[in-house]
């Protein structure tokens, strides 16, 4: 117990994370406005549907997992968009025991004993549906953003922190995956904590073996978040995981695979967990094509041609142009993001639709964060401060304005 408190102690809350804390929080606001100003939608009604019935009715139709058939489109969505709706039935339930019976939300029809009615036809009597189908998606941005800002911080300090969850947390195409039941933001965090988790294990292996397995849990988690998020999110994370991994365990590269095919499979377990363990249901995935893969330059225009982050192009720019004319910046902790944000901003999805140029944006930033702090510490530093601080602003100015087509 000494040991566990001494660990708690060392955690602080000083300057610089209270500024990430207020970056956050701002991207939260964000949302929460457009949250305010939103109706609902098809998808909404869909998600909602379907979200509850893989908690509170499984199987509902003959041979098929929900309403909205064996889902093969990212399961873990289903179930968050679901449960704060379930939580709810389950609050109104427990209320009703304290209501008239006139008053009560769940009624006793005569002759018929207790009949569990919808919630969701019962919507006028949920208050906030929208937000509560939101917040899970707004959780999972302010997760990515903190995961962002503790591998950049850790790699390049505050200045490089600062840049990357700034240009986060002022993204539109990040908010917009955050205001919409959808699986893009969570397999992007699964993803992105999959790669980094991946070389947070190659760099544990170098040290002794006490510490490899809360590291290898943790990956195995973080592998079952991306595969629950999209199936395609697993391979691509495992594949460029272990490729980095092989970089950086020298000596040790011979116990890399069976790493990574144990957290494999042990997110593949997760997987069937999250589809309640119908083995139907948790087949379909994989017979449905959904892991179909191609390669497109498409993705990647589409998203350079995005005035949405005209301040992330330019800043884009700006940090290749240095990376390539500089040779010290051309080193691992930069190199890396490079490399997986390509190759992911390259993928296009077959079986099921995806946004892969979405779950690349965290690596350009965590690029851009990198050679910037590189930046500030050469002799033009006020240069490269004022330059990022100009891009940075550009990139607010921008969001802000772009709020309202996010409605």
């Amino acid at each position: 117990m000494t040991h566990r408190f001494a660990r708690i102690r060392r955690f602080h809350f000083n300057l610089p994370q209270r500024i990430a804390a207020v970056l956050l929080a701002l991207f939260l606001l964000q949302g929460l406005w457009v949250v305010g100003h939103q109706t609902l939608s098809e998808a909404d009604y869909r998600y909602a549907r379907c979200g509850r019935e893989t908690w509170e009715k499984p199987s509902p139709l003959a041979g098929y997992y929900t309403s909205c058939g064996n889902i093969r489109d990212g399961l873990l969505a289903y179930r968050l968009a679901g449960l704060p709706l379930t939580f709810n039935v389950l609050a109104q339930r427990g209320i009703d025991l304290f209501r008239k019976p006139e008053d009560r939300v769940f009624q006793t029809s005569t002759g018929q004993g207790s009949v569990g009615l919808s919630m969701w036809e019962l919507r006028h009597q949920i208050t906030h549906v929208l937000l509560l189908l939101r917040l899970p998606f707004l959780a999972a941005g302010c997760v990515l953003g903190g995961g962002l800002w503790w591998v950049t911080r850790r790699l390049y300090g505050n200045m490089g922190g600062y840049v990357a969850l700034a240009l986060y947390c002022f993204s539109p195409p990040v908010l917009k995956a955050c205001l919409s039941p959808s699986p893009e933001i969570l397999a992007a965090l699964g993803i992105y904590g999959g790669i980094y988790t991946c070389i947070g294990v190659a760099h544990a292996m170098q040290g002794p073996r006490r510490k490899w397995r809360p590291r290898i849990i943790l990956l195995t988690i973080v592998l079952g978040i991306a595969a629950a998020a999209h199936i395609v999110a697993l391979p691509i994370a495992a594949l460029l995981g272990f490729a980095l991994m092989l970089w950086i365990a020298e000596g040790r590269r011979s116990q890399i695979l069976p790493i990574v095919l144990l957290s494999s499979a042990g997110a593949l377990v997760l997987l069937f967990v999250c589809y309640g363990f119908s083995p139907d249901a948790f087949s379909y995935v994989f017979r449905s094509g959904a892991a179909f893969l191609s390669a497109s330059l498409e993705p990647s225009q589409r998203l350079f041609t995005s005035p949405a982050i005209a301040g992330i192009i330019v800043a884009t720019g700006a940090a290749t142009l240095l990376y390539l004319g500089v040779n010290r910046l051309r080193y691992f902790g930069n190199t890396a993001p490079l490399i997986c944000f390509i190759v992911i901003a390259l993928v296009v999805t077959k079986g099921v639709p995806a946004s892969p140029s979405l779950w690349a944006l965290p690596f350009l930033l965590t690029f851009i964060g990198g050679v910037f702090a590189d930046a500030f510490e050469s002799e033009r530093r006020k240069l490269f401060i004022t330059a990022a601080a100009s891009l940075v602003i550009l990139q607010i100015a921008i969001c802000i304005m772009s709020l309202p087509r996010l409605i």
